[in-house]
């Protein structure tokens, strides 16, 4: 299997991905490309099959995550995803076996990842997972996990600020980073929707590593609260923000 792992020296030719074809996107990656650059000196990995498909895995130092997680010597899995007709040709088997791999021989305690009880458009699928040895050792309300694949008999868990689940504000409110491409395409459909129907919109941007470790919620690039309460980390576009609020 062609594999190739994106770097400084590839970036400025190679795609991502996630965000190959539809030209809405382009801000949004080149952002991605923006935060990768600086995230490559704290060793982390995106890794995607050599062809124009949506086939990749991104980990990274569980300490250096951005994401409501703690724990030593632990990767995060951000992302991985195999779509289309790449599915069933064992992509997926693959990148997951080299994240594992890759975990013993840095001498790691195991990997991690934020997944839910109920399959969860932008988080990995619990059962795929769960064939590799994955097991839940932590969970807030009744929907979002964390799994993870010990070597040690150690388990991270979610940073106890995330178990909040609240804030103190009735407005609409996203926490955004731009590790995802999609993102910034989905915040200007969300402005314009806002704007148009008279809603109040608060946005957080996550730009360091201390917010979001201290995101008061379930985060990994996205998380939406409404009412004080936490609502989704689904990425919102106009369609999916009226039946939410309706």
């Amino acid at each position: 299997m062609d594999f190739i792992n994106i770097t400084l020296d590839n970036i400025e030719e190679e795609h991502l991905c996630c965000a190959i074809s539809d030209k809405k996107h382009q801000q949004g990656v080149f952002d991605k490309k923006e935060w990768l650059i600086k995230r490559f000196q704290e060793s982390h990995v995106f890794r995607k099959l050599n062809t124009k498909g949506k086939v990749f895995i991104e980990y990274a130092p569980l300490e250096k995550a951005w994401v409501p997680v703690i724990g030593d010597n632990y990767l995060y899995i951000y992302c991985l995803w195999v779509s289309g007709k790449f599915k069933g040709m064992g992509y997926g088997k693959a990148l997951l076996e080299y994240s594992i791999a890759d975990a013993k021989a840095q001498n790691k305690s195991g990997l991690c990842v934020i997944t839910s009880k109920k399959k969860t458009p932008f988080l990995s699928d619990k059962r795929f997972l769960l064939k590799y040895g994955f097991k839940m050792v932590d969970s807030i309300d009744e929907n979002y996990e964390l799994l993870a694949l010990s070597f040690d008999g150690s388990n991270p868990s979610f940073a106890d600020k995330a178990r909040k689940q609240t804030i103190e504000s009735n407005n609409l409110t996203i926490y955004y980073g731009l590790q995802c491409p999609y993102i910034p395409n989905c915040i200007e459909e969300v402005k314009n929707y806002c704007r148009d129907n008279h809603i109040t919109l608060d946005l957080v941007k996550i730009d360091t590593l201390e917010k979001a470790k201290n995101v008061p919620g379930v985060f990994n690039n996205w998380a939406v609260f409404y009412n004080r309460r936490f609502v989704t980390v689904h990425l919102l576009n106009e369609g999916y923000l009226k039946k939410m609020i309706d």
